[in-house]
């Protein structure tokens, strides 16, 4: 099986950017370059020929490149405590079209639609459970609350490979298409 998502990679002084941030909580698992990304579509555990009906389908989007910006950062809650630091991209527009796109192109391949909201960001943090740190996630969330970039384009679309291990989740890129 092959657990899959699409994603967009911000450019290296974005990813620099979201780096500099990630200090401050002792339980967080930060995020490294490789695993920042701004996910598109979950897509979940497919087996191989799933997976190249995906591609395949993937393959025939055409969108213009989304021009985007930092603005700011949030949190995921799960039952109560910080599960998911992340930073905020805008315009949601040019992101949620581009969403939508991908998640028909999944539907074609044979999967069901996306029903959750789509909200466009980037994880910089996971909290283990039973983590208290709900201070200094607050503290995190107050010194970071200002973080903004200069627009920047996100120039491909990328399908990756999500393989789990004892240390968190590696990302591997199987492919990848120009935007524009």
């Amino acid at each position: 099986m092959h657990r899959l998502f699409v994603a967009l990679r911000p450019p290296t002084t974005i990813r620099d950017a979201l780096l500099d941030t990630m200090d401050g909580i002792a339980d967080a698992r930060w995020q490294d370059d490789e695993q920042l990304h701004l996910t598109l579509r979950f897509i979940g555990a497919v087996d191989r020929p799933v997976a190249e009906d995906i591609a395949a389908a993937l393959a025939t989007i055409h969108a213009p490149e989304p021009v985007v910006s930092l603005a700011g950062v949030g949190r995921f809650d799960r039952r109560g405590r910080t599960a998911i630091l992340w930073a905020a991209a805008t315009p949601h527009e040019a992101l949620a079209a581009l969403h939508r796109k991908v998640d028909q192109a999944i539907i074609r391949a044979g999967l069901q639609p996306e029903h959750r909201a789509y909200l466009p960001h980037i994880t910089v943090a996971r909290l283990a459970r039973g983590a208290s740190a709900e201070l200094e996630v607050e503290r995190w969330l107050a010194r970071n609350a200002a973080l903004t970039s200069a627009p920047f384009p996100l120039t491909h679309l990328i399908l990756y490979e999500s393989h789990l291990a004892h240390d968190g989740a590696h990302y591997e890129p199987i492919a990848r298409w120009p935007l524009g």
